[in-house]
């Protein structure tokens, strides 16, 4: 359980000036609980199982049957093409073969740093990103692999849904934070309660502002207080993890993920 450093002065001085703060409390937050990781990763759809040779020792065993599971674990440990046997160690994606052009099947122990080709770190270019990811989702699209065997197909299926989610993973600075840690074996616990009561007051007077705003400019106002907070925690995740300080790490995560959901309500009222 990792507890949460206090925040330094509570957030009613932000609004001063553009509504006062008042008393009341919000059933915003009010299960003090960090939402879970898969309201911001709604990504791919489902695909079908991975698919695979399976040796059933009846009568239609044979030696090929044999050759291809021996193959196949082959395959597995060194990284070699299903379809050409071609040796693809040390290649930074394994989604297809450059060699004969296969889609090849999920490896877990690619992450999606390197599926984008870039270094593990929590700053990266988000710009860049969307490029690569069209890159490989061009790569990957059913059109181009129709005519394929149906074990293809599913390869196609599971790399595409796997690129999806790594894309939309690494785009948001949340997100992000979160897959880092767990890169690191930090689960952060998605269902802890925060007690931090600073926080938790900060929390319900931006609901409140939001909620009694009485125009789009007052909106826009918090919104920029929000993104201003959002980026400030950020600022002190990349601190905490470089310095190995995952306590802090995961402190800013909670913050960060409030000030999220916070925006993300404001932008529906605008």
């Amino acid at each position: 359980m990792y507890k949460t450093k206090k925040l330094c002065a509570p957030l009613s001085t932000i609004f001063r000036g553009v509504l006062p703060t008042t008393r009341r409390l919000s059933p915003y937050f009010s299960n003090s609980r960090i939402p879970s990781l898969s309201s911001h990763l709604q990504s791919s759809s489902r695909v079908p199982p991975r698919y695979a040779l399976h040796f059933l020792p009846n009568s239609n065993f044979s030696f090929q049957n044999l050759c291809s599971q021996s193959a196949a674990k082959l395959d597995s440990s060194t990284k070699r093409c299903w379809n050409c046997v071609a040796d693809k160690t040390g290649t930074t994606p394994f989604l297809y073969c450059d060699s004969c052009r296969s889609i090849q099947p999920v490896d877990s122990s690619i992450d999606y740093f390197q599926i984008f080709g870039l270094e593990k770190k929590y700053e990266i270019e988000v710009d860049g990103l969307e490029g690569k990811y069209k890159d490989w989702q061009k790569k990957l699209h059913p059109d181009l692999v129709h005519s394929k065997s149906e074990k293809e197909r599913g390869y196609a299926a599971e790399q595409s849904a796997r690129v999806i989610d790594a894309y939309r993973t690494l785009s948001k600075p949340l997100s992000r934070a979160i897959y880092i840690l767990r890169l690191e074996g930090v689960d952060v616990d998605e269902e802890q309660t925060v007690s931090d009561p600073e926080l938790l007051t900060e929390i319900m007077e931006i609901r409140e502002a939001v909620e009694e705003a009485p125009d789009s400019q007052a909106l826009n106002q918090i919104q920029s207080k929000m993104e201003e907070k959002l980026q400030e925690s950020s600022n002190s995740f990349v601190n905490a993890y470089q310095s190995r300080n995952f306590d802090e790490a995961v402190a800013c995560i909670q913050r960060m993920t409030y000030y999220q959901r916070a925006s993300e309500e404001i932008l529906k009222k605008l």
